[in-house]
């Protein structure tokens, strides 16, 4: 079979699709992976085909207006500057997704590629297989991922309703773009108002650990909930200076934000700096996207711009980082504590699992980021013998999962 999968968005967006990719090849599929030309490298270095999507999703976080409302936490904001991006990249999008679609047999998309791969879908006749790493089919069990977690309080039918809403709210910001390119590239008329009707029905692929979230007791067979995407772990060789820094004293915590920005990277990492101190701890800081500053930072810190997660969370006392998806994958993979340091988004969702889990302290909003909140979080973290215990657990059970072969399984069972 001839498999196009279609990843938008960071590094974090697109890395589970690249294992997909792989899983899928090696069950004997020929695989084309379509994404932003920043991300070519990692898709051609594992051995993938890969088919270019225009568009930088790094300059449109940077911008001035996606800071603003990153730094507010306003997920209305967040929208409004993410529905003039799509503005301007739908077209761009539909015209390569053609390419990149060619000859293909299968689509595959996740939340940032979906819409598009929609469209493609019912312009080429071809079918679509819905894949995420965050829960998107509905359910009474948990409330959608972008809805407070406070909102299961409401009960099972809030649950329900708020994953109706989630993918509105999704689609809605995107419909605009979505119906221009249909009518200016691929020739079609407008989806209909509450969205894409899909081509056939085919299986939706999860990629989120059981152990993590229970599969929902009110789910159909078409809803499969795999384990997590991760690529294979590959030989790293740190830096000296960081090797140097690993064996000078007990087990540091790793901090970083991943692709989120700050409106003033220098005063939270002041922030990160004195918590750490008040807790006694070492730190690998990671800068990221976030461009968390390096400047002034005690010996007790070592700065650096990235390092694999699946090397450096295990080797850590404790990783504080945003809750994206697939850093709390990784996070919780390596069998450590997790701090979740919420922003938007799914975030507060994978926050409240963690400590629902007691695997981590109650969420730190970014919001309420301060010298006391992180240090006593990161006390808890490091010193709570059963948060530990717990952790290593879960890290071993989610470690024993296959969810890319698992896939693998799934897509080489259909009867297109």
């Amino acid at each position: 079979m001839r498999v196009t999968l279609i990843a938008l968005g960071s590094r974090g967006d697109v890395q589970p699709y690249v294992a997909l990719g792989l899983g899928l090849r090696r069950a004997g599929h020929a695989v084309r992976l379509a994404s932003h030309e920043a991300f070519r490298t990692l898709v051609t270095g594992a051995g993938l085909e890969f088919a270019p999507m225009r568009g930088d999703v790094q300059e449109v976080v940077n911008s001035p207006e996606m800071r603003a409302a990153l730094a507010g936490g306003n997920m209305l904001a967040i929208n409004r500057v993410s529905a003039r991006a799509t503005q301007q990249g739908a077209l761009l999008w539909a015209e390569d997704g053609l390419v990149a679609a060619r000859d293909a047999d299968l689509l595959v998309a996740g939340i940032g590629g979906m819409n598009v791969a929609q469209a493609l879908s019912e312009k080429l006749g071809m079918p679509l297989v819905e894949a995420h790493v965050v829960p998107f089919h509905p359910t009474r069990a948990f409330p959608g991922a972008i809805f407070p977690p406070a909102t299961a309080r409401l009960g099972g039918w809030a649950n329900l309703l708020s994953h109706v809403l989630t993918r509105q709210v999704m689609w809605q910001m995107f419909r605009s773009a979505d119906s221009r390119a249909r009518r200016e590239v691929l020739g079609l008329s407008p989806a209909p108002l509450l969205g894409p009707r899909p081509l056939r029905p085919l299986p939706t692929l999860h990629g989120i650990s059981p152990a993590v979230l229970p599969r929902p007791a009110d789910w159909d067979a078409a809803q499969h909930l795999t384990g997590y995407w991760f690529l294979p772990q590959e030989a790293w060789t740190p830096p000296p200076a960081l090797e140097a820094f690993l064996a000078a004293g007990p087990p540091p915590v790793s901090i970083g934000f991943g692709s989120m920005t700050t409106p003033d990277p220098q005063a939270t990492t002041r922030a990160v700096v004195a918590a750490l101190e008040r807790s006694g701890q070492r730190a690998v800081l990671l800068s990221g996207w976030g461009g968390l500053s390096a400047a002034d930072v005690p010996d007790s810190v070592f700065v650096t711009d990235s390092v694999p997660h699946d090397w450096l969370f295990p080797r850590m006392a404790a990783t504080v980082h945003h809750g994206g998806a697939g850093t709390t994958a990784a996070g919780l993979a390596a069998g450590v504590p997790n701090v979740i340091v919420p922003f938007f988004g799914d975030q507060p969702f994978w926050g409240d699992r963690v400590q629902r889990l007691g695997v981590g302290p109650a969420p730190v909003p970014r919001r309420a980021l301060n010298e006391r909140t992180l240090a006593e979080a990161l006390t808890r973290a490091v010193t709570d013998p059963g948060m530990k215990e717990r952790a290593a657990t879960l890290g071993a059970r989610i470690r024993a999962e296959d969810g890319v072969t698992r896939v693998a399984e799934v897509i080489s069972g259909l009867k297109l």
